[in-house]
């Protein structure tokens, strides 16, 4: 493997594809709107509620995790339906999988949720 020097604007295309991949998320799949949604709610509710800055670390911890769970989880599906179009059950198993890491980092995220605004209610 040939050493590639460094490059700065190697390095800032890089951002391109990045927020490129934000703008598939947001525009193609459905349930990171839900997210987005949420999480809109809950930065509204932060300053709503004046909460602390711990809290406010939290929130974003929670924000960030549910939203690159989403984006590893359209990942893997894209890339299954790419490698196999017809059903096919280690597929179905994968998919299922990133899908279930989406719902738990979801539920914990409502539940920091709750348990920073339902004091303040």
């Amino acid at each position: 493997m040939k050493n590639k020097k460094f490059s700065l604007i190697k390095r800032f295309n890089s951002f391109g594809y990045a927020f490129n991949g934000l703008k598939v998320l947001l525009l193609e799949e459905h349930n990171s709107r839900v997210h987005l949604v949420a999480a809109i709610l809950a930065v509204l509710a932060g300053f709503y509620y004046e909460i602390s800055n711990a809290e406010w670390l939290f929130i974003i911890v929670a924000i960030g995790s549910v939203l690159a769970a989403e984006l590893f989880n359209s990942a893997i599906e894209n890339l299954a339906d790419k490698v196999c179009k017809e059903t096919n059950p280690i597929i179905k198993k994968v998919k299922d999988l990133a899908a279930a890491g989406v719902l738990i980092v979801s539920i914990m995220a409502f539940v920091i949720g709750l348990i920073i605004f339902i004091p303040k209610l």
